[in-house]
């Protein structure tokens, strides 16, 4: 009877061990966990739970992915693991593993979650796309303004080297002329007036080979200087009038240095005379064609040229 009792213990004992064991596999099997994906790597996704912000949950090959259809979420659809995205709100069943990771039996979500989750990724790709593109756009923008800004820089450059060389240039004509308004008197090499229509200031073309002779003569000479002076008649307003003769004088001279390489240094400052110094009749057409005109001279200062065999007698 003794012997019968303990056997009768044993058996309680295991029985209840037993019992045990196969309550802690049923819980470990059916955990269950409700949350948001927050991020994908590889077999591992992270989700954040009510209990937990950052649970890892293992997926494996036998991991079965549903997603639950019907008014009654009855129906069920086979899905791949791609559908597992973040933003997707789903339930897990599975079992701890040694590294407190939840090794998923089955994941469940419904078809609403994933269009909601899909259409969060779309807009998370949409803003990411136009952020690349923004930046692109940006970079381009940055450069053009770069390249804009070093042209600038260079034309800035070229326009403040050709200020100085004008500066220079007028400082030199401003000499000549200060030094030829100090002496009483010079010789005229040479001389040619070019006359101009009604309200006209285009140099005729008959007129070149002139100016023409008149600079290669003046060349054989050191020190010569270019005296250019524009004239119109007393016909009309007189403020146009001067405008005129500033424009014929400027025109001429542009012929003697570009056609003819006058070196400005040897330019005297052309003068505009307006409707001074009238040489013929304003009442009379001739009259008035005479003093539309443009006297231009090669000049040799005598104090410069000192006594020179062959110079022209003439002087002003």
């Amino acid at each position: 009877m003794k012997y019968r009792s303990n056997a009768t213990r044993l058996i309680a004992v295991a029985a209840l061990f037993a019992m045990v064991a196969v309550s802690t596999v049923a819980f470990a099997q059916s955990l269950k966990v409700k949350g948001v994906i927050i991020s994908r790597a590889g077999n591992d996704m992270t989700m954040k739970t009510a209990d937990t912000p950052n649970l890892v949950v293992v997926l494996n090959d036998s991991t079965d992915v549903q997603q639950l259809e019907g008014a009654f979420k009855a129906r069920k659809k086979e899905m791949s693991m791609a559908a597992l995205i973040p933003g997707l709100a789903c339930e897990v069943q599975g079992m701890y593993n040694a590294q407190n990771q939840i090794v998923a039996t089955w994941v469940r979500f419904t078809g609403e979650d994933l269009e909601q989750a899909q259409s969060a990724q779309a807009a998370v790709h949409e803003t990411a796309a136009k952020a690349t593109t923004n930046q692109a756009e940006l970079k381009q923008q940055a450069d053009a303004l770069a390249a804009q800004n070093a042209a600038l820089k260079a034309q800035q450059e070229a326009l403040d080297k050709q200020q100085k060389e004008i500066a220079a240039n007028k400082a030199a004509i401003a000499s000549n002329s200060a030094r030829f308004g100090q002496l009483d008197d010079y010789y005229i090499l040479d001389e040619v007036t070019v006359s101009f229509g009604n309200g006209q200031t285009k140099v005729d073309q008959k007129y070149v080979a002139p100016l023409m002779g008149l600079v290669q003569k003046a060349m054989t000479y050191n020190g010569y200087n270019i005296q250019v002076k524009g004239y119109a008649s007393a016909v009309g307003n007189a403020a146009f009038n001067q405008e005129l003769s500033e424009q014929r004088a400027e025109n001429v001279t542009n012929i003697l240095v570009q056609q003819g390489h006058i070196p400005l240094t040897n330019m005297l400052a052309p003068g505009a005379m307006g409707e001074s110094r009238q040489i013929g009749n304003d009442k009379t057409e001739q009259g008035q064609a005479e003093n539309r005109r443009v006297v231009v001279r090669a000049l040799l200062n005598k104090g410069i040229a000192g006594t020179m065999q062959g110079l022209p007698t003439t002087t002003k």
